[in-house]
This record gives structure tokens, sequence and C-alpha cells, in this order.
């Protein structure tokens, strides 16, 4: 983990897959360099995006950061962004914080000049039906950090040069979002107590052009008083948007609380880790229902952007969702009880001991804490021999069948540890994603690695 972050060759230079928005598929690496070659000038570097309305914005980014000058061109049927040399790190930054991305399927068929040109918007009923929501509120999008991107874009554009909030401490993109784009954000990482009071009258008094929060939060697994954020934000008309990806809206119900609902349903609604996908969802019941609706579908016409074949594996996949997450509940408190007793481990974060009241508040009939837990140990200079024995799948993902785990600080923010620990994210934290395995495997497999903490 540590070679990967630091660029060590002998780490990078055997990786052939990663996190898509992190690390170039290769097909979408063929794809980049495919695009120099064909259309790029001399010390050009190549970013191809999905649509042109994508490809617009990152220009704009790029321009911004970096004060040059940058072209679009139509390229195998997508959009390439074509930067000097020395931009080409800004033009992977939008694409990686905002996640409109081109995703290896796509790639693989532009490359074989195979490209589907046929939407998915016939499937979001489907998809909709699988996952249990309703159709007319949702949209689908290429991955969970454009749904993120979507939102905010569609909140600020509302009521422009406000800042958001951010409540609690987030999924790191979910914070660079809100950070790169738009006027800012205000960041309150613990939100409870005087700090929560303060960010309430701030809301009434419309302050915000949004707020976001996550439910549970990743990886502290902290829940707000989501009651009390709407009851401010319907005083003021502030858009209220909340991510459920770590549990899932299989066992918290956001509604009627938040206005929007974002989830990365490359987690658990897929399940298998072979496809990326975003949803965006508006409650029925907002006063903003139209307004929303009108100004997400502005950037979503047909309620999808996901590339037809990849909608086509999630529509398959969803059907295991369920199941999967009703597994992950059972095993998710087998393994956080197991941790939570155990005498190498100094801390456990898991919705049934932080913040229970406020998560429970949340919780469907029959739903459930859900699978991902995070842990310190006594002794955090133990954690890397813990993480090398554990005898788990390791990546940087949650929410699929097999159970992952991954160094989530050294992963997220390793270039500013020192300012997640100060928002209580430990460097040492190690967060693990209980799948369907046999719970007493897993402890097991834990027992034996911590038995070196």
């Amino acid at each position: 983990m540590i070679g990967y972050e630091e660029g060590r060759e002998q780490v990078i230079g055997r990786l052939q897959t990663g996190y898509p928005r992190f690390f170039l598929n290769p097909a979408v690496n063929a794809l980049f360099s495919r695009a120099e070659q064909g259309i790029g000038h001399k010390g050009e570097r190549a970013v191809v995006f999905p649509n042109r309305n994508a490809c617009q914005r990152a220009q704009r980014y790029v321009e911004r950061k970096q004060s040059v000058a940058t072209r679009i061109a139509s390229f195998e049927g997508l959009q390439a962004l074509l930067v000097p040399g020395e931009a080409y790190g800004a033009a992977r930054d939008y694409w990686k914080h905002t996640g409109e991305v081109v995703s290896s399927r796509q790639a693989a068929d532009a490359l074989a000049g195979t490209l589907c040109k046929e939407g998915s918007r016939d499937l979001v009923v489907p998809l909709a039906a699988a996952i249990g929501v309703k159709a007319e509120g949702l949209f689908v999008y290429e991955s969970g950090m454009a749904a993120i991107y979507s939102a905010h874009r569609s909140v600020t554009s509302r009521s422009p040069g406000r800042k958001t909030l951010q409540l609690e401490f987030p999924y790191v993109d979910a914070l660079k979002v809100q950070e790169q784009f738009g006027t800012g954000v205000a960041f309150l990482p613990h939100g409870t107590g005087e700090g929560l009071s303060e960010a309430l009258q701030r809301i009434r008094s419309g302050e915000f052009s949004g707020v976001f929060c996550e439910v549970p939060s990743n990886p502290l697994l902290q829940t707000v008083d989501l009651a009390a954020l709407a009851a401010a934000c319907r005083i003021s008309g502030t858009p209220l948007i909340v991510d459920d990806t770590v549990s899932s809206h299989r066992n918290v119900d956001v509604f009627p609380h938040a206005d929007l609902a974002t989830t990365s349903m490359t987690k658990w609604i897929s399940g298998e880790g072979d496809v990326m996908a975003g949803s965006v969802r508006i409650n029925p019941e907002s006063a903003l229902y139209g307004e929303l609706h009108d100004l997400l579908s502005d950037g979503a016409p047909g309620q999808s952007r996901l590339y037809r074949k990849d909608a086509e594996v999630l529509l398959a996949n969803a059907t295991g969702f369920g199941a999967l997450v009703e597994r992950a509940n059972v095993g998710g408190e087998i393994v956080a009880q197991f941790l939570q007793e155990h005498p190498a481990v100094a801390r456990v974060w898991y919705p049934k001991y932080v913040d229970r009241e406020p998560y429970e508040a949340l919780l469907r009939p029959g739903g459930g804490y859900g699978g991902l837990i995070s842990m310190v140990l006594k002794n955090e200079k133990k954690a890397p021999a813990v993480y090398d024995a554990l005898r788990w799948s390791k990546g940087p993902s949650l929410g699929t069948k097999f159970s992952l785990a991954c160094p989530y600080s050294l992963l997220a923010h390793y270039t500013e540890l020192d300012w997640a620990e100060s928002c209580g994210v430990r460097p040492d934290l190690l967060r693990l994603s209980v799948g369907m395995e046999d719970p007493s495997v897993l402890c097991e497999s834990l027992g034996e690695a911590l038995a070196l903490g």
C-alpha cells in the first residue's frame, strides 16, 4: 500500500488493474494512448470522457487550474480533452474526483469500433424495480462520485456564490468535489454538540447552497441527527443531500429527511466488483422535487448516463442485492462483536457501537447495521503486520460478496495523514467490508492476524 502511494516502480510496475478512478484500466489506458497518437499534437496528452458536457467541464477545470490552452476533439465516438503535458495531472484529477469516466467496457468497445450507440434509459425502470426504489426520481450515472458531483452541481446552481456544508468526516472525494468546485465548502468533521447547534443556526439563516452528509459516514460510521438537519434545511429551503452507500438504502431510509440521496451502485447493489455506477434519488415528498428533477434531467437526459453494457451488467448483478445485504448484516455484526471483545483491538467503529440511536431512527423494518467496520489496535505499530497477515482480499472498495480489507487512511489520505488524524481518522485505521463468507471463518482469519498485534 505504501509502495503504491509513493509510486515505487516495484509496486506500480506490477499492477495491472486498480480502482478505476485512480488507476487506469488497461483498456482505458490504451484508449488514451490511441487518442494521443491519432489526434494529439506534439507534447499533448489525452484524457477521454464519455460525453461532451463532461469533457467541457474538465476543460474549464484544467484551464482554471493550470492557465493553459486546451482543446476538445471527437474520438472513436467519445470526447477527448487534449492538454499540454504539464496539465495532464490536472485533467486526471478531474477524472478522479468527479467520476465522470469512461468505463473499461466502454473503452474496449471504442477501441474495437463496436461502441454501443443505444442508451440505457429503458433500463432505469427495471433497475429501480430490482433495487426497490421508485423509477420516477432515479438518475443513474457512470460512478458513485459522478452522482455526488451531479447533485453538487444541481444544488449549487440554485444559489451561486454560496458554499456547501459538509457534516461528519466523509469519503475523500465527496469533500474534494465540494472543495474544488462551486464556491467551496464549510467542513464540520464532528456533527454533534455545540458545533452542530451552530451549524443548524447557519443552515436556518440560508448561508449554504446545500448540506451534505453520509449515513453512516465512511470510515468512522457516524450518523448525524438527520431530523434536526432536515428541520433546519426546510426553514431556509436548503437542499439536504445524504449518501447512503455505506449500509445501503436496504438498511436505512433517509427519506423523508433528505431531499436527495446519493449512492455508489458499484458497492452493495452490484456486489460483484465488476461494474461502476452511481445514482441520485429524489425524495418524492420534497418541496424541491420539481426543481431538482429539472436540474438533474438537464445533466442526465432520460435519467441515465450509464453506458448500455455497464447498465446491463448492473441490472443482472442487482438481483442479488437483497441477499448480499442480509448476509453482510449478519456477518458484520458477528465480526464487529468479535473485534469489540478482542484484547488487541483498541476501538471498533460500527453503527451498533457508534451513534446507535440516530442510526436506528433511520432503520427500515428488518434492516441491520451493515457490513462495514473500522478498527484500530492498541499497539498501532503492529497494524502493518496484522494487515499483511490477514487472509482477506485486499482492496479499496466495499460492498462486494467477497470480504475486503484496506488500510483506509493510507489509501485515501496518504498526503494529509496529520489532517485526517485531527478529524479523528488515525493513520493506522483498518477498514473491513464483510461479504457473504461464513462469519466464523472470517473471525478465525482475523484472530490469526490479530495474534501478531
